[in-house]
């Protein structure tokens, strides 16, 4: 994309993975960004804040007419609690926000974990979802309800993203958290490492929702964003293992995967330690089914550009440039 309509863009989570990367690429087309995160970085124009609570943080948008809410808890080990109040009511008060400052479009990142136990294959946004008790799945399903309901009331042009499993340079749940897994021996996979691993570029995701933003066809609308290709999990996890001269995943059932994680949760939480490992994790990683990109196919005319080899060629030589190999 060379051009965007939008002139002043404020992202939430403006400091993480997502949120900086698309930063990056407005600024890099002349758009003005600001943003909300934990911490301030005036260099930037990020000033510090929580999204679950009306604060003065809520004025830095005005003046914005594009609104990217990527701020979110994302991790399987959360109290219901934290989850809802930040995935759930911290969407509500970014909305009521955007709002106020009269925005002209707000963007939704979601995730693939609201589909997390559909098990149909090519299963599409049309696919019913399920609650499930895992704290982070439920409230990112509540908040794709808090923002479609905006949008159907006429607040604000809504639209949800759900991306796939996002990797990269910079990315902590896919590249960084695995990595170090691995080099402290304390990385699993469950069903034999031949669960299905939706991968998605971070490039590839950012011009994806940065489309959905720009086209007025994406208004109202889900869009799921994945890999185009079918990977396993073995696969996927196996070129880091290769980075690291670690030979290959250590692979298992399933059931065994579980009752190992879950001692290890277990054993971290009295300890005081977050850890992602734990039942959630490994029923992410034994899912069997992918999922279409049909949809955005037709209505952005977007196409995942970088494949899973080029992928892992840059993150190795951002990882061995930070010394993290």
């Amino acid at each position: 994309m060379k051009t965007t309509r939008y002139q002043k863009i404020f992202i939430t989570g403006a400091l993480g993975f997502v949120g900086r990367a698309l930063a990056e690429k407005y600024r890099a087309l002349g758009a003005e960004t600001c943003g909300l995160d934990v911490r301030a970085d005036s260099a930037l124009n990020i000033v510090a804040g929580d999204v679950s609570k009306p604060e003065d943080w809520q004025s830095a948008l005005d003046g914005c007419d594009l609104v990217i809410h990527t701020a979110a808890i994302v991790t399987n080990n959360v109290s219901r609690e934290d989850a809802w109040r930040v995935n759930v009511l911290g969407t509500r008060r970014v909305l009521d926000a955007a709002i106020r400052a009269t925005a002209k479009r707000f963007i939704h990142i979601s995730s693939l974990a609201a589909m997390r136990f559909n098990t149909d294959d090519q299963a599409d946004e049309s696919a019913p979802i399920m609650p499930t008790g895992n704290p982070y799945v439920d409230t990112k399903i509540a908040s794709e309800h808090v923002v479609l309901a905006a949008h159907a009331k006429g607040e604000m042009t809504c639209t949800v993203i759900r991306p796939a499993d996002i990797y990269g340079p910079g990315s902590r749940p896919w590249t960084l958290i695995p990595v170090r897994m691995i080099q402290k021996g304390l990385f699993l996979l469950p069903a034999h490492g031949k669960g299905i691993f939706r991968a998605i570029y971070i490039d590839d995701l950012v011009s994806g929702i940065m489309l959905a933003a720009e086209k007025d066809e994406g208004a109202g609308q889900i869009l799921i964003l994945g890999g185009e290709e079918t990977i396993t999990c073995e696969t996927f996890f196996g070129h880091y293992y290769r980075m690291l001269g670690k030979g290959n995943p250590r692979v298992m059932s399933t059931s065994s995967a579980i009752a190992i994680a879950e001692i290890g949760r277990v054993l971290f939480k009295l300890l005081g330690k977050p850890t992602e490992l734990g039942r959630g994790a490994m029923e992410m990683l034994s899912k069997k089914n992918t999922v279409s990109n049909q949809k955005a196919h037709d209505l952005l005319g977007w196409h995942p550009q970088v494949d899973l080899e080029e992928g892992m060629r840059r993150t190795e030589v951002w990882l061995r440039e930070r010394k993290i190999l």
